[in-house]
């Protein structure tokens, strides 16, 4: 007998009983992410992203990363936003602020589907570096720097891509340690 047609054979009879589960949906601030809801059903749901998702309510973009998209999303932890000088967060969210609110928020999202394969395609092709133009109208810019994905800002600064490729319905979501400026 063949061992290896037999390990095979093995394999199908788990998987068709269900003893071998498929893939989980990935995890992002302790929740799972379902490629059946879109960005903000997602986005809610992560302990990660309360400042986020508070941020993108005061704006008034929910409808907007509801709707279809594909949008990709650069998305800053609640760390991220830690790391801004201190009561800057409460004075974006402020409404006589939702202007500049809506600007940096903007200019964390590329229009359509960019997957970390996207953004390592362009960044082979552009001598090592990608760029991408937000919907906020400004770029930004990604490098492979210590075996992770570094974005960074109009202003040089930079940032880490913690978790990529997250899939949502209309996008899909990368999780950034960094709050970027236009």
């Amino acid at each position: 007998m063949n061992p290896i047609r037999t390990s095979i054979a093995a394999i199908a009879i788990l998987a068709s009983a269900g003893a071998i589960a498929a893939p989980k949906d990935p995890m992002v601030g302790g929740a799972a992410m379902y490629p059946t809801k879109t960005i903000v059903e997602n986005a809610v749901n992560s302990k990660d992203h309360t400042t986020l998702v508070a941020a993108v309510k005061a704006a008034g973009l929910v409808d907007t990363l509801s709707g279809p998209g594909p949008f990709t999303v650069f998305a800053p932890t609640n760390a991220a936003f830690a790391k801004l000088p201190a009561g800057t967060v409460d004075t974006l969210v402020k409404p006589e602020n939702k202007a500049q609110l809506t600007s940096i928020l903007t200019y964390h999202v590329v229009p359509g589907r960019i997957t970390a394969a996207d953004i390592a395609a362009k960044a082979k092709a552009n001598g090592g570096t990608a760029t991408y133009t937000t919907v906020q109208g400004e770029p930004l810019m990604f490098k492979k720097a210590m075996g992770h994905w570094t974005i960074m800002d109009g202003k040089g600064d930079t940032g880490t891509i913690t978790i990529p490729n997250v899939y949502q319905s209309n996008g899909v979501i990368h999780v950034i340690d960094t709050v970027m400026m236009p």
